[in-house]
This record gives C-alpha cells, structure tokens and sequence, in this order.
C-alpha cells in the first residue's frame, strides 16, 4: 500500500480484461488475475445465478458448455442466451467488473474513488451508457470514459516517443477482434479522424482457426471449450518455446509450432492490414502523411504481425512498450503528466489562428453591419397618425442567424476562459469546458437577438412582437442543434473530426456573399431615388439576391465544382425571385440552408461516424460454438 489516492483504470476488452492501479506520484502496479496481468472476459453463469470469471469459467465450460458466455461485452438492447434463460450482457460485464474491483481495493487497501474505463472510440452513447450501467452495478463510483487510441496514444507519448504537433498516427489495437484508429495530434491532446472495427481481424479469430483445424468431427462442445482453452493456452507459449504440445479431449496429443500458427495467423493479420488501409482513407488523410503505425494488445506482440502490416500498408509498425496494458495505464495518466502540469487540470485553449479568429469575426461583423444598415435605411411612409416605416426583415433575420453563429465559433474560448476562472475547486474535463462553452455561446447568442428587437423597436417605434419574430424565430433550429452538441460534448460520446474549434466554425465565404447580398438588395430599395437611377438599383437588387444563392449554395454545397453546377441556377432562382416584399422568404432560405449545414456537419462528424465506425468489416459472424473463441 502507497501512500495518495489511488487511480484505477481498467480496460474491459472483448477477450482480455486488463487494470492498473497508478498513483499521483507517477507510480503505477497492474492488477493479477491467477498471476497474470489479464483477466479473461469469459464469464460462465452456475445454476445457483452466480457468475464465475476468468480462468475459472473456461475450466468450468468444459463440464457446463451450455452456461459458459465467452463474449459478454455485446451491445446494451442484446440478450444472452444461458441455458435457455435470457440475461443482461452488464450483468456479466458486471461480475468482471466486481472482480477487478476487489483485487484493486485489496492491492491499494481503500476503494478505489477515481476510476477510468477505457471504451472503444468507435462506440457511441448508447453503449458508453451501457458500459456505465455495467460499472455502477459493479459497484464502481462514476467512471471517466477515456477512448482507447488517446489513452494508447497518451501512454507511448508518457514512454518517450516523440510526436510532433500536428502529426498524424495510426493505432492498430490488436485484441480478441481489431480496431484501427487514425489521430491527429493538436496542441491539447489528440483528435480522432477515423475508426474502425472488425472482430473477424484479432485474436479470437486465430484461436478459432487453430481450435477448427485441431478438433476432431464431432467433438462435443465441453471438449471444444476445453481444447479451445488449451490453444489460447499454446498459442501465448509459443512466445518463448519453438512448439508445445496441445492436449486433444478425446484424441491424441498434438504438437503446436510456429509454422502452424502463423500459417492461421497470416490471413487474419492481412485483414486487420485492410483494415489499417481502410482507416487511412476514412480520415482523408494522405498515406505519406501518417508518421506511424503504432500497435497494442496481446496478438500485436506476433512476429508476423510487423510483416505482413509492412507487406501490406508500406507502414513500418512500432510496439508500444507494455501492448497489453497499453490502453490501461494512458487511462490511468500512469507517469504521462509534463512537468508542472497537475492533474485534472484545466487545458487552456490556444490562441485563434488568423482563420479561426477570421470565423469569428466575419459574422460577428456581418450581423452588426447588417442590423445597423436594416435600421438606418428603413422606407418611411406617411400615415393618418404618424409616420410607419417599411424595414427589411429579411436582413434583420440573417442578422440575427450571424450574431449565433459567431458566438458558437467562439465557444471553445469561451469555455476555456469559463473553466479557468471556476472557483469550485473541481477542473473541468475537457469534455464539460466544451458543453460549457457551446451552452454559453448559445445564451449569448439569444440575448444578442433579444437585444437588436428591444433597440430595433424602440429606435423605429413599432411593436416588439414583430421584431422578436424575425430575431428570436429564425435562430431557434440552430439553437437545438447547439444543445445536442452540448451533451454530445459533456458525455465525451464523441470528438469531431478536425476538433470542436474547426467543427463550430461556419464557413465565412457564405458569410460575406450572404451578406453583401442582402446589403445590395436593401441598397436596392431606397425611400426616394432619381430617374436615371432605376436601372442601377435594379440591376443591384438582382446581383444582391444572386449572392444570397451563392451563399445558399456555398454553405449547403462543398467542392468547387459541384457548387458551380448547383449554385448557377439556385442564384439566378433567388435573383429572379428577390424584391422588397418577399426579403422574408429569401432570408429564410439562408436559414434554412444555415440550419441543413449544422444538422450535416452533426451526422456526417459525430453520428454517423460512430454509427459507421461501430459496424464490423463483413458480415462474418462467429460462431456460437467453440471454434467462436
């Protein structure tokens, strides 16, 4: 027992359950299982509803085939099936769970209060909620969910490997299946571009092939289990010995060499190498622009594995040191700490560059220019008691749209600067400083258009209710879409590609044509005007409302061709349909547009590459039988 609070962090994989203890003093100690550093995930449920784990369940699967579950980690709506009775997948997960639980209290004396568990990065909120499940169950306080390839990424960074700010790397997470992740380094952590997963490429897969080429015709399952558990045993010897003997229930003994392991090995390498390939491409980054290919988990330590990944990537592979506790000890922070930073402590956001400060400036700008133009150039008309004034709501509305819209650009300054200034004495996790900043942004967003309907009114004299209309109104969709970006953010379920910074970042070109279009169109409809003018205020009229598709266009549309095939007719639509009596309707097409481009940038960044990066390569299934370890 150290002296300090302890940290546990655990890595519940499909096959292998690893945890490490760390200390804030940089020390660290893996948790043992049977002597060993890995706990089996296998779970077999007794007849009396109690769980065994580890080791003892896959001796207990050779007597009771029927009961034993060799993959309890399933999605969170999936039933298993044990002995005819269905049961809850976190249960199981849970029994793991409490295991390690008593081994950690038992190594660190006191229960353990800050707990981490390492999640795929490809899972999205429904299974990390699951996963909550299963620990809160376990007896667990409320875990920190750390994906896997930053947690892998932080350790070999904390073990002295050299990564520059801005460089991309592969993660190829070797363990019962595959997942393949590509990251980019920024100036605060590591982003995730891609991830994808396929339990046909790992382990599970190489022991399945050896157990079906080693297992007699009809073998019963208690013997399959057990002679499956005899591989997984051989198959880590041949670590250190040139063959062993595998012994076959019922059946003479077998000799187990490298020859024969490699030979079940290699086509499965050479898919989880597809898989690598894939990952790259998903990122949209160049191959010449990965800086490495780093490898964990326990089928990574295969000498096969460097071969065939340099064969068939071009990619030279490099073994984090520790592959099996890896994952684990990145959680943990176990020595990753620089010099002089606490733990948990707050990361500043950088200094904007000249672009980000440019998307946050532009349409802060913009609005400003726009509610002001929209104010000082009303068309005044003479009425029975007083003067009442034609304004552009149009303009007031895509005003409104650009004061949200710059204040969302800056939402991760802003909750930097909120997370930094807290007095609670609780740091912010950079997840929260996100929600944070993003929920911030959106209040002051509205109290903006609040503010330009208030002055608005009483500066022309007319009623609130018309102004709020086209202020408060327009902005809501966008408002929504802020909100789920919030709890997205606060459940760290997922980190956009490129980061939240560059994700809440509008485009500023559809910004400025927007903009200058309806200035145009407003110009376009002076109170009084000379004769020889007529021609070029309507020619500005139609360029105006032409801009507006363009900025339409431009913020539905990316790639500059397809928006010069689209943008084309949709600005001359909007030009031809633009006058002063329906500034309205054209603005709410921007909205509109404004609104398709977050809900987009939402499923194309966050749900859908979850969703897609959750769903396994091909549509082999594993066996429910022994040949499915």
């Amino acid at each position: 027992m150290r002296p300090g609070q302890a940290r546990l962090a655990i890595d519940c994989g499909s096959a292998t359950t690893t945890a490490v203890l760390a200390w804030p003093d940089g020390s660290w100690s893996p948790l043992l299982f049977d002597g060993e550093p890995g706990l089996p995930s296998a779970v077999l449920v007794a007849a009396d509803k109690s769980v065994v784990t580890g080791q003892r369940a896959w001796r207990a699967a050779a007597t009771d085939p029927q009961r034993f579950v060799p993959h309890p980690r399933r999605p969170g709506d999936e039933q298993v099936s044990v002995a005819g009775e269905q049961v809850a997948p976190a249960d199981l997960v849970a029994a793991t769970l409490r295991r390690v639980v008593d081994e950690a209290r038992r190594v660190a004396g006191a229960p353990a209060e800050d707990v981490r568990l390492v999640v795929p990065a490809g899972w999205g909120p429904r299974r990390r909620t699951w996963l909550r499940h299963a620990a809160h169950r376990a007896g667990l306080p409320q875990p920190q969910l750390v994906e896997a390839p930053v947690a892998v990424a932080s350790h070999a960074l904390a073990g002295g490997v050299q990564l520059p700010v801005g460089s991309v790397v592969v993660i190829c997470d070797l363990g019962g299946g595959a997942e393949v992740s590509v990251l980019r380094r920024s100036s605060v952590g590591f982003e995730v571009l891609s991830t994808l997963a396929d339990p046909d490429a790992g382990g599970d897969a190489i022991d399945a092939a050896m157990t079906a080429a080693l297992a007699p015709a009809g073998m019963p399952a208690g013997d399959g289990w057990a002679l499956a558990a005899s591989v997984r045993t051989a198959k880590h010897a041949l670590a250190g010995h040139p063959a062993v003997t595998v012994p076959v229930p019922s059946g003479p003994a077998v000799v187990l060499n490298h020859l024969v392991l490699e030979q079940a090995a290699r086509p499965v390498i050479v898919r989880a190498a597809g898989l690598v390939r894939d990952a790259v491409d998903a990122a949209e980054v160049a191959p010449a622009a990965v800086v490495g290919l780093w490898c964990v988990g326990g089928t990574a330590q295969m000498p096969l594995v460097a071969d065939v990944l340099v064969a068939e990537t071009g990619l030279r592979p490099l073994l984090v040191p520790d592959p099996l506790l890896a994952a684990a000890r990145g959680a943990a922070d176990a020595g990753g700490l620089d010099a002089g930073q606490a733990p948990g402590s707050v990361v500043e956001e950088p200094l904007p560059t000249i672009w980000r400060a440019a998307a946050i400036g532009v349409p802060g700008f913009a609005s400003l220019a726009l509610v002001s133009h929209m104010l000082f150039t009303p068309t005044w008309h003479s009425g029975q008691m007083r003067p009442w004034a034609f304004l552009n709501w149009g303009e007031l509305a895509m005003a409104s749209v650009f004061a949200v819209l710059a204040c969302l650009a800056a939402g991760t300054v802003l909750g930097s600067a909120l997370a930094s200034r807290t007095d609670s004495g609780v740091p912010l996790s950079p997840g929260a400083q996100v929600a944070t900043g993003v929920l911030t942004a959106a209040w002051l967003g509205v109290a903006i258009t609040g503010m330009y309907a208030v002055v608005g009114s009483q500066y022309i004299g007319t009623e609130l209710g018309a102004f709020l209309r086209w202020t408060v109104v327009p902005v809501v969709p966008i408002l929504l879409v802020a909100a789920v970006l919030a709890l997205i953010a606060f459940r760290q379920w997922r980190t956009p590609r490129g980061g939240w910074s560059e994700f809440l970042a509008f485009p500023v070109s559809s910004v400025v044509t927007a903009t200058v279009g309806m200035m145009l169109v407003q110009w376009s409809m002076p109170d009084r005007y000379p004769a020889h003018m007529e021609l070029w205020l309507g020619f500005g009229g139609r360029v105006g409302g032409l801009l507006i598709g363009v900025g339409v266009i431009t913020a539905l549309v990316s790639g500059l061709w397809l928006r010069l095939v689209m943008g084309l007719p949709f600005a001359i639509l909007t030009a031809t349909l633009v006058d002063k009596y329906n500034t309205g309707t054209v603005a709410s097409l921007y909205v509109v547009a404004v609104t398709v481009w977050w809900l987009r940038r939402l499923w194309t960044r966050i749900l859908y590459s979850t969703i897609a990066s959750a769903r396994p390569r091909g549509t082999h299934q594993l066996p429910s039988g022994p040949t499915g370890v």
